[in-house]
């Protein structure tokens, strides 16, 4: 009988799976985003670490949230004493109004049951003029690919931890009531083609 994958290995099988990408500018791209963090910061889905390396002094106090278990107990290994790791889901932060400064997500808002609730949550827990820094894999601008997202979606969400690649996140950000100030976009290396389309950018809470 086949038996599921305990979630402490897909927690170790992440980290391994995630090596190279990171070697080959995933990890520059986090550097470039991550490192405008200022004040109080908070990350959602910080899953095992992986930008632990590239916040600023400036981003202080440090939050660190993710609802998996098993991610948590290697975030809680890896993460600095001075920072504070919560478990959380996104769509319900247990945090009070306008709390933070800063919140990042990296690579979660494709996997988060529902994207709109999620956003309203970092919208609520923004204090007013406070920014969103996002690197987050998206829906490509290319039709033929775009397409291919469409049909791989069911199998990619089944083995990729709920990943759903082709969401149109920038559009739900903005949706969310957030004013996108600063984007680009990348391509994830060493990836499957229906997961290299990133949006990378700034947004900034209105009053």
């Amino acid at each position: 009988m086949c038996r599921a994958t305990p979630g402490h290995v897909w927690a170790w099988l992440y980290d391994v799976a995630m090596r190279r990408v990171e070697r080959r500018g995933l990890a520059e791209l986090r550097r470039r985003i991550i490192g405008r963090a200022q004040g109080r910061t908070l990350e959602i889905g910080a899953g095992t670490g992986a930008n632990l390396a590239f916040y600023p002094p400036t981003a202080s106090p440090l939050t660190l949230t993710d609802p998996d278990p098993h991610k948590l107990r290697r975030l809680r290994r890896r993460a600095a004493p001075s920072a504070r790791v919560v478990a959380a889901n996104a769509q319900a932060l247990p945090f009070d109004d306008g709390a933070f400064d800063t919140v990042v997500t990296t690579l979660v808002l494709c996997s988060v049951p529902n994207q709109a609730d999620a956003l309203a949550e970092v919208r609520r827990v923004l204090r007013p003029e406070g920014s969103l820094l996002f690197l987050e894999h998206v829906r490509s601008a290319e039709p033929h690919l775009a397409d291919r997202q469409d049909r791989w979606r069911p199998m990619w969400r089944a083995v990729a931890g709920g990943c759903e690649p082709n969401r149109d996140t920038v559009t739900a950000i903005a949706a969310a009531g957030f004013v996108v100030t600063e984007l680009w976009h990348a391509r994830m290396p060493a990836a499957p083609a229906i997961v290299r389309p990133l949006a990378v950018g700034a947004a900034t809470r209105p009053e």
